[in-house]
């Protein structure tokens, strides 16, 4: 399992532009979040450890943020040539059984993956209302498959939503997320590609 960092996108990025199916069915495209105070969009896919480790705390924050004015949409980006257990079918499963209510949307292409910077599953980027950046990195400091790991709770995610519905920027001190490498189709892999963590 390749260890990968987050890119850490610059703050202030521009949101970039999306307009890709749901597991519903329908597009969804980054206009339709236009009257939510607060973006939050995550790469995750079906497969990785890193994900399921924390699948049931992004089950809680979107519950928790509710009728707070903040929108989630989640995005996969793995290339179903070499895993196919990320396909869009087993997406439609994943959010059934882990119980996402938030949009979980397809990226066949990775272009939205590229244009996001995104590196890992998970990877979080939180945008103020007028989709500047304003937070990129990781959940919390849980991580699977350590002796003892902190309790999920995505306080560093939490911390950062909170602080924009406060009218507050978030801290500039903010820890990379860490997961599975994006699996890039053969060829399509982008420029910021390589060494992994371990």
């Amino acid at each position: 399992m390749a260890v990968t960092p987050s890119t850490m996108l610059p703050l202030q990025s521009a949101a970039p532009d999306f307009s890709l199916q749901s597991t519903e069915g329908r597009t969804v495209r980054l206009a339709d979040f236009a009257n939510s105070d607060v973006l939050v969009v995550m790469f995750l896919c079906n497969h990785c450890p890193y994900v399921k480790h924390i699948d049931q705390g992004l089950v809680a924050f979107a519950r928790d943020y509710v009728g707070k004015r903040v929108a989630i949409v989640a995005i996969s980006s793995n290339s179903v040539e070499t895993h196919p257990q990320d396909g869009f079918e087993q997406m439609v499963e994943e959010k059934r059984k882990v119980g996402y209510t938030f949009p979980y949307l397809y990226d066949p292409t990775q272009e939205v993956a590229k244009a996001y910077q995104a590196a890992c599953t998970p990877d979080f980027y939180v945008f103020d209302k007028d989709r500047k950046l304003q937070y990129r990195g990781q959940f919390d400091d849980s991580r699977p498959r350590t002796e003892n790991p902190p309790p999920v709770t995505g306080k560093d995610l939490r911390a950062a939503v909170d602080a924009l519905l406060d009218g507050k920027p978030p801290s500039p001190m903010q820890k990379p997320s860490i997961g599975c490498n994006i699996k890039w189709q053969p060829g399509n892999e982008p420029r910021w590609f390589g060494p992994k963590l371990g």
